[in-house]
């Protein structure tokens, strides 16, 4: 790479840049500076990357784009209104008719969501009795257990006939299935993420996890806990309420999340932690040793979720939205996956179904990639290969291996 120019005027004229020429005489924030031809080298003559510079660096130009953007939505561009007065007249009539077309699919929505609720009902005596069985308030039958073996478990099974018996007692000190809804939640790969090791004991005692229907659209969680050291609430609940209107296609359109107050016994709170702070007097200079209690994070964290921003407020920070968006979404993963198929998550077997979802969504595109990574590396041993056909060592002078650099990790959200 070479070193940027420094001082030197050319000697014949440049054309101005839409890197270094404003639009306008205006500048872009009160701290903006004319970049100096000291300032530009190679690497940030690329549009893209001086325009992704450029951003990173003003967080209130993203904001004012975003809002200049979001004015021009819906608005006309003044074509329909061009067109002769017989063509606008009938694309009237295309709007009323697809004005009909939302009317349907807003009472399909409904009828959708009533026809959910019947089942749900059908369901709930299934979540019941999974529920005694979890906790060791009864047995499974011989049928449940009959329907619930494959091939594996019953080839198990008739190994152990042929091993000694065990003691009774022995046999009978563990009941249910004990941190079945801890496991299940640390299957589920968006739950997992929430959960800190300071949170594992406390959800050890979590019970059951129940969902309701609101009379209004919208639903309730509600997680059932045994007596334990942190909290005194029996059961911790969370409401995902829904706009009365419909959205686009009859959709119904998320508003807002109500969490309950959790009762934290006396330093058990886990959102919070205690740090040691020193402060000084100014008169004595003395200094003296306070502990103050700053947000930390922690899957309790769920049950005080984001609140909408205000249409006036500019000061909401930027990820607002996103942080929205991701709270509806964990709402969303425990209604229609968690609860309905929590053995499946407790054992495993559901992180299948959702691999193969992501390889589907994905599509053929990862053989090809491969194919080009192979390549590539074949092209870097090539590159090692000294003159003489021999592979150069990763080895120092002393034999002690040189560290190699990893791949960097491509994390997806």
């Amino acid at each position: 790479m070479s070193e940027p120019i420094r001082n030197k005027k050319a000697d014949f004229p440049v054309a101005p840049t839409p890197q270094n020429t404003p639009a306008t005489n205006a500048p872009i924030s009160s701290h903006a500076q004319q970049p100096g031809v000291a300032s530009i080298t190679e690497e940030n003559l690329d549009p893209a990357a001086a325009a992704a510079s450029l951003f990173a660096k003003n967080p209130a130009l993203i904001s004012m784009i975003q809002g200049r953007l979001g004015s021009l939505v819906g608005r006309s561009s003044g074509y329909i209104e061009s067109l002769p007065l017989p063509v606008r007249r009938r694309v009237a009539g295309l709007k009323g008719i697809q004005k009909e077309h939302a009317k349907l699919e807003a009472e399909f929505q409904e009828e959708v969501l009533q026809l959910e609720k019947k089942y749900f009902q059908k369901f709930t005596p299934l979540y019941e009795r999974r529920s005694t069985i979890v906790n060791g308030a009864s047995e499974p039958t011989e049928a449940e257990i009959e329907a619930g073996k494959d091939e594996e478990e019953d080839q198990e099974e008739k190994e152990e006939e042929t091993k000694p018996e065990t003691d009774a007692a022995e046999e009978t000190k563990t009941t249910g299935v004990p941190e079945f809804w801890l496991s299940a939640m640390k299957n589920q790969i968006s739950l997992a993420e929430m959960i800190t090791d300071r949170d594992e004991e406390a959800l050890e005692h979590l019970t059951d996890i129940r969902m309701e229907y609101l009379d209004r659209p919208g639903f309730r969680l509600i997680f059932e806990f045994s007596e334990n050291e942190f909290f005194t609430n029996k059961t911790i609940s969370k409401t995902y309420f829904y706009q009365d209107e419909s959205g686009y296609g009859g959709d119904f359109i998320y508003d807002h999340a109500e969490g309950d107050k959790i009762d934290w016994k006396d330093d058990k709170d886990l959102t919070v932690r205690v740090e040691s702070k020193k402060q000084r007097n100014r008169s004595t200079k003395q200094t003296r040793v306070v502990k103050v209690t700053v947000p930390t994070e922690s899957f309790f964290n769920f049950f005080s979720p984001p609140k909408p921003p205000v249409e006036d407020d500019e000061t909401v920070a930027s990820d607002i939205e996103e942080r929205l968006e991701l709270d509806y979404q964990l709402g969303e993963d425990i209604k229609e996956k968690l609860i309905p198929r929590a053995i499946d998550w407790f054992t495993g077997e559901a992180l299948q179904f959702e691999e193969l979802g992501e390889e589907l969504d994905e599509g053929d595109f990862d053989g090809e990639e491969d194919d080009e990574d192979d390549d590539d590396d074949d092209d870097d041993m090539d590159d090692r290969r000294s003159d003489d056909g021999e592979e150069e060592s990763d080895e120092d002078d002393d034999g002690t291996s040189k560290p190699k650099k990893e791949a960097a990790e491509c994390k997806t959200s």
